[in-house]
């Protein structure tokens, strides 16, 4: 394929790629701050910072920032190249997060309990979708992904790999884990994939 036939984002889908990034990282972060808050279990990732939060005693937010920064470090060796997208992951989703949980109630029954892990699941999947379609660069965990699938791992494995790899150090440091994370881990692929298919690049 010639480089002239390789298709160029239109300047005119700026904006609108604009509202799917930022509109998907407060929607990742509220997602986030839901399942936190049903106290039923995170995701693998979610456990991990939530862990740290424990032991440290910064906010989950914060955590999740500066993991977000360390992790950007091993897309050196791995020559991931980052787009604005993911600075913008790394700085807001944390941000986010942190607001969401000081602004959401406590559920205290089962069924809201439920309900937030529930809601929780779609927005990270939608929310993901929405980033992904706007094309300016993946988080900065995605991008170990996308790495190691370069070096011969496939995605499943690669996937695989990260997530137990978080989600066991993050188990140990006193993240939940619960329902919510069997929920997280059943739910987020195939809903991702329907929200990535809704919300093609622009």
């Amino acid at each position: 394929m010639s480089e002239t036939s390789v298709p160029q984002p239109r300047l005119s889908s700026l904006p609108a790629r604009l509202v799917r990034l930022y509109g998907g990282l407060a929607l990742y972060g509220l997602g986030i701050a839901l399942q936190v808050e049903s106290g039923l279990g995170n995701g693998p990732w979610d456990v991990f910072h939530q862990g740290l939060a424990v032991r440290t005693g910064l906010s989950i937010g914060m955590i999740i920032i500066v993991v977000g920064a360390l992790v950007m470090l091993l897309w050196i060796p791995l020559k991931q190249r980052p787009g604005i997208g993911t600075i913008s992951n790394v700085v807001l989703v944390g941000l986010f997060a942190d607001a969401s949980i000081f602004l959401l109630p406590t559920p205290e029954n089962l069924a809201f309990q439920a309900l937030f892990v529930a809601l929780g699941v779609v927005a990270i999947a939608l929310a993901t979708g929405l980033y992904i379609g706007a094309g300016m660069g993946a988080g900065p965990r995605d991008g170990i992904m996308t790495g190691l699938v370069r070096l011969g791992l496939s995605v499943r494995l690669g996937r695989f790999l990260i997530e137990i790899t978080v989600l066991a150090a993050g188990w140990l440091l006193g993240g939940t884990v619960g329902v919510g994370t069997l929920v997280f881990a059943l739910a987020i692929g195939p809903l991702t994939q329907l929200f990535t298919r809704w919300f093609p690049l622009t």
